[in-house]
């Protein structure tokens, strides 16, 4: 591409984040507290003297506390306008041990940008110095040596060899009605069960596609894996590895074993089952592995194309190096956090050094570490979350961040302008404010044309910050670009010229859960020529069992006539025939765990209105207000405590003094069941028989109820159509 192509997608990455900053940084500011401040809000959950000392300042605030909780509503539903697309960002706790420490060994760079760590705006930044070494059009093979040109040989011969999935993939020439099949007719599905992964579903459109079946060994030399992978990927991945993998399978782990071998396939891929406390990073490697390996391939087959093209006579018009999309980026991994980045680059640049000996030339890397690292020591020592809280929310957690990747030969380019780089990594926030809204002058969205893998991890988490940017990104995935970006049209595949991208985009779905909104991503936006794979495994035992307190469990079921309908079927249900129960003085210290935030808002504005005593916390609401609330409800000075699902995930709270707990709607995460219910051992009160646990649900949340209370269980539950009354004394 042309200089000034790169310079302007430098700019259009840039310049939207401008407009974007100040609600950024008015929301971080709302909610980012000093490492101080964390203490206090500690020692208030660890102590039950903070009440008594804040006694006479309760006396003199607590006149004016109704008045500023109703300042505070009155602001909520705006804000929560006015931050339409920032979702909510949890205070950032560093964590001791990030990928950044093992980053921060490898030799500085030269060439880098030194910056702020504290800086939060992607300012414009265009390496004008390096655009030459890194364009795709003016490099050749010839070019490399050393162990380059090993590369070199083993990339033509196994790109030659028509059993290379990527050769398959690539070159597979679909026809007219093959595409109008894919969009019209259903998909066929088949079942099968793996040793690890267990019961998978595989579906297409196409019929010639069989199922696959899982390797018990794998052979590297088998996977086509580009060459200095070969080498490097059993390096990297040893931690991982144990005494348990057989000789003949030294490189892989069961799960990615069975992982890279759908993944190597090409097909698209849903796993439901990622745990950042036990599998989370080996997963993380398996699909990095995968990525890398079709950029190496991809940008040696444009590379050996160069020297053939600079080889052949004068005048001759040659059909057969068509070998690139309309736009140069081919892979998009979608993380949560900064943190998560992090160690993919990480991860990237140890698969590509082949020995210490031979370091790869980075470039940008101080800058790198300094926007994208954390400062260990930032973290409070007194700070107790649960194991699974450390894991998620470890290093830097900013959410608003993109960054292109670009890897050449020996190379790796940090801070690529998007229409240079081949690797795109990315938060949904990030992602949002480049694209823009219809009506926009500035947004761009050509960049993400041709790409041929999409990996979006902890797509969970999304849910708890803004789906409607992960939608957002979907319907502008594989569009045919608006410019012509200095593309070289004779280059371009017939695919992406007849605007069939998205049947050979590979999507990879990494999840902790399964929801019907993430099945949705899969399921409609997903149309791979190759067919989908879905790991299907029903909860046996669900987190009821992790239940420690006695006390009886009553799910009750609401019908709805359809998913839409549900919403406000549960509301009237809620008011009609479970509140009234609850309005009695004997039935106070009552938490309502509500996990979406517009029912909360409708409660809340019902509560007020039907003036009921009661307090509320939100993800929105401060520091103080989250203090009152929670020490008024301990006194029981207010019956009821609203509560939302997503203050709990990013704050994880003890809240003192249930007695009565009412889930409005089942949780998302099915462990927050357990841990809600388990508060009620901080209740000091020995009256255990009068402790209450009410459910709301239906059947469009099976997968939540079938999480919560196991699938028999659930089973069971959906045919009785009544009331089921559990009594869980925590063995069962």
């Amino acid at each position: 591409q042309s200089e000034n192509s790169d310079k302007s997608s430098a700019e259009s990455d840039s310049e939207p984040e401008v407009e974007q900053v100040s609600v950024y940084h008015n929301l971080l500011a709302t909610l980012k507290a000093s490492p101080e401040s964390e203490s206090e809000e500690e020692e208030d959950e660890s102590e039950s003297e903070e009440a008594e000392e804040s006694e006479a300042e309760m006396d003199s605030e607590g006149s004016e506390e109704m008045g500023e909780a109703d300042e505070e509503d009155k602001n909520e539903v705006p804000e929560q306008k006015e931050r339409e697309y920032n979702p909510f960002l949890s205070q950032q706790f560093p964590a001791t041990d990030t990928a950044e420490q093992t980053l921060g060994q490898e030799r500085a760079d030269g060439a880098d940008t030194s910056c702020d760590p504290s800086h939060e705006v992607i300012e414009e930044f265009t390496d004008v110095k390096h655009e030459s070494e890194f364009s795709l059009e003016t490099n050749f093979m010839e070019e490399e040596s050393g162990d380059c040109k090993a590369d070199k040989g083993d990339s033509n011969s196994s790109g030659a060899s028509s059993e290379d999935p990527f050769k398959q993939h690539m070159d597979k020439e679909l026809e007219e009605k093959e595409v109008e099949k894919m969009s019209t007719l259903p998909k066929t599905s088949s079942q099968s069960k793996w040793p690890r992964l267990g019961q998978l579903t595989f579906s297409s459109t196409l019929e010639k596609h069989k199922t696959l079946k899982a390797d018990k060994e794998v052979d590297v030399k088998q996977l086509y894996l580009h060459k200095p992978l070969e080498s490097t990927w059993p390096k990297v991945n040893k931690q991982f590895l144990s005494s348990v993998n057989q000789p003949s399978d030294p490189s892989f782990t069961p799960l990615q074993r069975e992982l890279f071998c759908i993944m190597n396939t090409y097909r698209d891929l849903f796993y439901p089952e990622r745990d950042a406390l036990a599998n989370g990073e080996e997963i993380r490697h398996a699909y990095c592995l995968h990525a890398l390996n079709h950029v190496l391939k991809a940008n040696a087959q444009v590379l050996s194309n160069n020297a053939k093209r600079r080889d052949q006579k004068p005048g001759t018009d040659n059909d057969d190096y068509r070998d690139q999309g309309l736009t140069r980026p081919k892979v998009l991994m979608i993380v949560p956090f900064r943190e998560c980045a992090l160690r993919i680059v990480h991860v990237l640049i140890s698969l590509l050094e082949v020995n210490e000996k031979r370091k790869i030339d980075v470039s940008n890397k101080k800058r790198f570490k300094g926007e994208f690292g954390s400062d260990p020591a930032e973290k409070p020592p007194n700070l107790r979350r649960p194991e699974d809280y450390e894991a998620v929310f470890a290093g830097n957690i900013d959410d608003h961040f993109r960054i292109g990747v670009a890897i050449l030969q020996r190379s790796v380019r940090l801070y690529a302008p998007f229409y240079s780089s081949d690797i795109i990594i990315a938060s949904p926030l990030g992602m949002r404010t480049v694209i823009g809204a219809e009506g926009e002058k500035k947004r761009d969205f050509d960049f993400l044309s041709s790409i041929e893998i999409l990996i979006i991890d902890q797509a969970d988490i999304y849910l708890m910050q803004n789906w409607e940017h992960v939608l957002h990104l979907m319907k502008h995935i594989n569009l045919l670009p608006l410019e012509s970006h200095g593309v070289d049209f004779s280059r371009v595949r017939m695919l992406n010229l007849n605007n069939w991208s998205k049947c050979y985009r590979q999507t990879l779905l990494f999840s902790a859960l399964q929801d019907p909104q993430i099945n949705s991503i899969f399921n409609r936006h997903c149309f791979n020529y190759m067919g989908q794979v879905a790991v299907r495994n029903l909860p046996l035992s669900g987190s009821i069992s992790h239940v420690v307190v006695q006390l009886p469990h009553v799910f009750r079921r609401l019908e709805a006539e359809n998913a839409t309908s549900a919403i406000e079927t549960r509301f009237q249900f809620f008011i009609s025939k479970v509140l009234p129960e609850y309005r009695d003085a004997i039935m106070s210290h009552t938490l309502i765990y509500v996990p979406s935030y517009f029912d909360y808002v409708r409660l809340r504005n019902y509560f007020k209105k039907e003036d009921l005593n009661f307090t509320h916390i939100c993800e929105y609401t401060k520091k103080a207000g989250v203090c009152r609330a929670r020490r008024f409800f301990l006194k029981g000075e207010k019956q009821f405590l609203l509560f939302t699902e997503r203050f709990h995930f990013y704050k994880r709270y003890m809240i003192k003094g249930i007695r009565n707990l009412i889930f409005y709607e089942l949780p998302t995460y099915s462990h927050f069941y357990s841990e809600i219910c388990n508060m009620m051992k901080a209740t000091e009160s020995g009256a255990d028989a009068t402790w209450t646990c009410t459910v709301l649900y239906s059947k469009y949340d099976v997968q939540k109820l079938a999480a919560v209370v196991g699938i028999d269980r659930t089973a069971q539950m959906l045919q009785s159509k009544k009331d089921v009354h559990l009594f869980v004394t925590g063995e069962n």
